[in-house]
């Protein structure tokens, strides 16, 4: 499948989204961190998730495009997601979030609920906390030096199952060679904007229906942090939490039935 890749342009800023899909209803799909644009994976994106786009049209947003400087924080990401939203004239939209795209998204869900329907929030947490932060302190340290391999590699072996992460070494090693220094830059400020992240008190505002699902495995941000964030989110109006016993913090690419859990709870 083919995906439609564009620009939307607000009065503050241009976003880089894809579009794919053509059922009546619209997904938001926020990616995590990454240390580069996921949209040369246009393509592969709507492949991955071809099981929903006779229900759904997709739209994939990257963060914002040109120089970032610090602080800009997970709000400031969830606000410019949430006017690019509105920019290309959706509403009542279902968002799926993964990792920091998760984070992303639960701002959106409290500081702008109409524009949620409901949400489906991956392998995510609400906070993290100084001594939860060594293997983002590493990964900054890394980019900070721009050593691209050692930094393509250790974020493989982090966020990858180890049979994964083992097959997809030398595309990771090829990979990090596109690293710029814009690259380089963005990534660091995007990582630091999780340093000191908490939004766990305040997610008794979300009322809309919420999946949460984490991986047990997960070495980036634990699996208890979608457990406590499936606890917390008593104004739900409808919460599911569902743990993988594998996988890894990439269980959203990695684990086979991941969409068709994603299109059950929206669809029921």
């Amino acid at each position: 499948m083919l995906a439609q890749v564009a620009t939307v342009t607000t009065q503050n800023f241009s976003m880089d989204y894809c579009k794919f899909g053509q059922g009546a209803e619209t997904l938001v799909v926020i990616p995590g961190l990454s240390a580069q644009s996921v949209m040369p994976m246009a393509d592969l994106m709507a492949d991955a998730y071809k099981l929903l786009t006779d229900d759904f049209t997709i739209y994939v947003f990257d963060r914002k495009k040109g120089e970032l400087t610090m602080p800009y924080t997970i709000k400031d990401m969830a606000d410019d997601t949430a006017e690019a939203i509105t920019e290309l004239g959706l509403s009542n939209v279902n968002i799926f979030g993964a990792s920091q795209g998760g984070m992303i998204a639960m701002e959106i869900a409290i500081e702008h609920p109409e524009l949620v329907d409901k949400l489906v929030l991956g392998s995510t947490s609400s906070h993290v906390r100084d001594d939860e932060f060594q293997v983002f302190d590493t990964w900054i340290k890394l980019a900070k030096e721009r050593r691209a391999e050692e930094l393509y590699l250790n974020f493989g072996e982090k966020v990858y199952p180890e049979d994964v992460f083992v097959g997809s070494k030398e595309g990771l090693i090829q990979a990090s060679k596109t690293l710029t220094d814009e690259d380089f830059s963005r990534f660091i400020v995007l990582t630091e904007s999780l340093r000191h992240f908490d939004i766990t008190a305040d997610l008794n505002k979300i009322t809309c229906p919420a999946l949460v699902i984490g991986s047990k495995t997960d070495k980036v941000l634990g699996g208890n942090a979608s457990e406590l964030i499936a606890l917390s989110l008593s104004n739900s109006s409808d919460c599911e939490l569902y743990m993988y016993d594998g996988y890894g913090h990439s269980v959203y690419d990695c684990a086979p039935d991941y969409p068709e859990r994603i299109l059950k709870f929206l669809k029921k």
